[in-house]
């Protein structure tokens, strides 16, 4: 049976006067707080951040710094962020070395090291991965080093991607089991509409997801070289409060502010309790290869009973998938009810579809007597 990681803290934590009593924090910081209007590294940018880090004494952080893509426009000529997956690959290889490079020596100023986390969704979906993701950054913790991560962009592909460092921030959030996520951005603090006009207002404090009813996200912030908006940065705070995580959203230049518990920007409560480790995971960051049909009987085993996924209760299979891979596992009229991890290759499925374990295990043998999705392997989705 899978276990959890070690380490979970129970019950939520403080509110924002707490904020300043982390011990482990994680700031992810987007590339427009980064990059000059050209699109290359803005060193004075990077070094004030670094300044505010190093400050922290008593606490570990972790860095999750966009601007890999955008640190390799101006070196490979291009005037803007390119559209296509191949040309942005090829932007982040080359901008990756300048952007490491550039905080490996803005830290070097205080004796401190970095190093370098690339991760994709497939990197921490899958349990052996997300639990070496887990060690090596508890390493280096223990080595005194700051983990800088980002996504992998030179290798992520559409299917592997998380899509934005926001919502990766959140995941690495809980995956080293932080206090406090910090999120930067070019804008202040979340607003009830575009910041740009008058009167739109700043939002002090989100207790709970009420708070945001007629906000409208799409038009409240967005950067100008990244790939997200405000709409991420709420959706990331989600994910994190839920999780248990207090989460602050200010500008970069309020670093030290958002870092101290001083009321600046946006801070957004705990809604939820930690989870186990992977199915935090599994429900954000998991691109699903296929999908099985659940009849009726099924769907109420998995969404209500806390079951796992038997073969009896499956009605049809859908794309190419191995074992250990993220499948949905939908209902009738076609709805995703649940991710998991199947212990069957797509190719297997058919032939145990609507079938029992014992008369599987009688025919093709014992291997076949268990359940194509573990409960333990297993996340509800919201409806």
């Amino acid at each position: 049976m899978p276990e959890d990681l070690p380490g979970d803290p129970p019950g939520d934590l403080p509110g924002r006067r707490g904020v300043s009593d982390a011990r482990r924090v994680v700031v992810k910081i987007g590339s427009s707080s980064l990059t000059t209007a050209a699109g290359g590294l803005d060193a004075d940018r990077v070094d004030a951040l670094v300044d505010v880090l190093v400050k922290q004494d008593g606490r570990q952080i972790v860095l999750v710094s966009s601007g890999a893509i955008a640190a390799g426009l101006a070196p490979l000529g291009l005037p803007r962020r390119p559209s296509d997956l191949a040309r942005q690959q090829a932007a982040a290889s080359v901008g990756q070395g300048l952007l490491l490079a550039r905080y490996t020596a803005s830290f070097a100023r205080y004796g401190r090291r970095v190093g370098q986390v690339l991760l994709t969704s497939d990197d921490t979906s899958r349990r052996s991965h997300y639990r070496n993701a887990y060690r090596t950054l508890e390493q280096l913790f223990t080595m005194g080093v700051v983990p800088v991560v980002n996504e992998n962009d030179t290798v992520a592909t559409d299917e592997i991607r998380f899509g934005d460092n926001d919502r990766l921030a959140a995941l690495v959030a809980h995956l080293v089991r932080a206090d406090l996520l910090v999120l930067l951005s070019d804008v202040d603090a979340l607003y009830d509409g575009d910041p740009a006009r008058p009167g739109a207002r700043p939002i002090a404090e989100v207790a709970v997801p009420a708070d945001l009813d007629g906000v409208d996200l799409g038009r409240a912030g967005r950067a100008g070289v990244g790939t997200g908006g405000m709409a991420t940065k709420v959706e990331a705070a989600a994910i994190a409060t839920g999780a248990g995580i207090p989460v602050v959203l200010a500008a970069a230049s309020q670093v030290a502010d958002a870092l101290s518990g001083a009321p600046t920007g946006t801070y957004f409560a705990p809604t939820g309790r930690r989870s186990a480790g992977r199915l935090l995971w599994l429900a954000h960051a998991s691109a699903p290869r296929g999908s099985v049909t659940l009849d009726a009987g099924a769907v109420r085993a998995v969404t209500e009973g806390g079951g796992s996924l038997l073969p009896a209760g499956i009605t049809a299979v859908e794309g190419e998938f191995t074992a250990g891979e993220p499948i949905e596992l939908r209902d009738e009229t076609g709805r995703a009810v649940a991710r998991g991890l199947v212990n069957f290759d797509a190719r297997e499925i058919p032939q145990l579809i609507g079938r029992s374990t014992r008369e599987l295990a009688r025919e093709l043998g014992p291997a076949y007597e268990r359940e194509v999705v573990h409960r333990d392997d297993l996340v509800l989705l919201r409806a």
